[in-house]
């Protein structure tokens, strides 16, 4: 009778040699070379052949990630990043619909990212940051129900920020930050059960906290909120320990105004609060420097009244996109 690990091996070898005796799917073969026909010499010198999965004694195509459905192979993953690709979004890569994850950063893709990105609608990441891509942020995002990593950051957008991102359920991590984001920071997004980290900063954008956290039970599960170096306005309303989940949030650099409440001292796990540079006034409250888990809170550049301190050395806080990639 067959070992455990004997019907194991078997099952290994059987998928491998199901995926290699498996055709790929012409639409997935078609899409890849009309990208390849549209990437510069750094890419298409590694992608020899005519199947991007392999055909034979070649290799799957490099950034390429494959995978068996019936009888087809079908492109599941594209990483094409840090190559240096000129021009603007190749718009063929909306043919391949059984996307899981896109990944094009760190190149330098221009113009538009195109509507027809709503036909995705299998992706989980989708990293666009760090290319030099304009226009608005197409609300067909919206449609890609299974998304859980977005990020834009380090682009041109400008316009608003779609309402239509409020629709992704599965939504964790949102990059947005280093753009030319205009309009109100959609409270809608508060209805996002699985948001954990929202970042806007760098952008010009306005509005109030009080606006941004409207919905009863906003933002369940945020931890990191990056709101810096924008144009917001008005108090930091009690409300917002209701974010209980809050690990870090970021001010810096608006136009806030009024007293530090409270409550703000009662997040739990609280450990980065960033007050610099706006326009607050009074004390903060003792409960700030007696908690257990803050570590920094700056608070220079404000009109707080003397005798308030930091906690922390000051230093600009990076948190990497590449910490929250799967």
């Amino acid at each position: 009778m067959a070992s455990r690990f004997e019907l194991l091996l078997i099952c290994v070898c059987s998928l491998f040699l199901a995926l290699a005796h498996s055709k790929t799917l012409k639409r997935d073969v078609k899409a890849l070379n009309e990208i390849k026909a549209s990437l510069g010499w750094r890419v298409v010198y590694s992608w020899v052949g005519d199947d991007p999965c392999g055909d034979g004694d070649l290799p799957p195509w490099s950034g390429v990630t494959c995978s068996t459905q019936g009888d087809y192979r079908v492109v599941t993953e594209l990483e094409v990043y840090a190559v240096s690709i000129v021009g603007p979004f190749p718009i063929a890569v909306t043919n391949l619909l059984d996307l899981t994850r896109l990944d094009l950063h760190n190149n330098k893709l221009t113009g538009p990212i195109p509507p027809q990105i709503g036909r995705l609608k299998r992706l989980k990441v989708l990293n666009l940051r760090w290319n030099k891509l304009q226009d608005v942020i197409p609300p067909e995002i919206g449609e890609l129900k299974r998304l859980t990593h977005l990020y834009l950051s380090f682009n041109s957008f400008k316009g608003e920020i779609p309402k239509e991102l409020a629709a992704l359920p599965e939504l964790r991590y949102l990059y947005l930050q280093e753009n030319r984001l205009i309009g109100r920071i959609p409270a809608e997004l508060g209805t996002l059960q699985n948001l954990r980290h929202l970042d806007v900063g760098n952008n010009h954008l306005v509005g109030t906290i009080r606006e941004l956290i409207r919905f009863d039970g906003s933002f369940p599960a945020l931890r990191n909120l990056y709101l810096n170096n924008n144009y917001l306005s008005g108090g930091i309303p009690a409300q917002l320990s209701n974010l209980t989940n809050l690990e870090i949030v970021y001010l810096s650099y608006n136009k806030f105004i009024g007293n530090i409440p409270f409550a703000i001292a009662h997040i739990p796990k609280l450990t980065y609060l960033y007050l610099d540079h706006n326009q607050f006034t009074g004390r903060i409250p003792d409960a700030f420097y007696k908690h257990p888990f803050l570590k920094e809170m700056y608070v220079e550049g404000n009109m707080f009244k003397a005798g308030v301190n930091p906690i922390g050395t000051h230093k600009v806080l990076e948190v990497s996109d590449a910490d929250f990639v799967v």
